[in-house]
């Protein structure tokens, strides 16, 4: 069991800047791979950025590519989603993912489908 807690959510204007975390606690040793994903009002799951805490390796959605950034702390069991370049249409509930089977690892767009999730931190971001 893995267990997941976002914050740092916030309201910020277009250009704006946020860092969230996702505390993870209890198996962690076990997470093969871990991501964020968002979800606005009436859309469909996003997912964002896949990350694989013991190779410091990650991947990321087209659509937010050069402007977020995942990163660790694993002294911490800390991951990050540096977001930069903010704009309106990044305006959504963000969470986290861990999944412990490395089979299920495969693709950014899957990252929502992962066994343990967060509980999400909202991010506004006004024009």
């Amino acid at each position: 069991q893995v267990q997941l807690v976002e914050s740092g959510g916030d309201s910020v204007q277009t250009g704006g800047s946020l860092r969230l975390s996702c505390q993870a606690s209890g198996n962690t040793a076990r997470v093969s791979c871990m991501g964020w994903f968002r979800q606005a009002p009436g859309q469909e799951r996003e997912g964002l950025g896949l990350f694989y805490p013991k190779m410091a390796s990650s991947f990321y959605a087209d659509s937010i590519k050069g402007r977020f950034t995942i990163s660790q702390d694993r002294s911490k069991d800390l991951w990050y989603l540096e977001m930069n370049n903010l704009k309106p249409e990044d305006s959504a509930m963000y969470y986290c993912a861990a999944q412990l089977d490395y089979h299920r690892c495969g693709a950014v767009a899957t990252i929502s489908t992962f066994d343990y999730r967060g509980q999400g931190t909202q991010v506004t971001v006004s024009s």
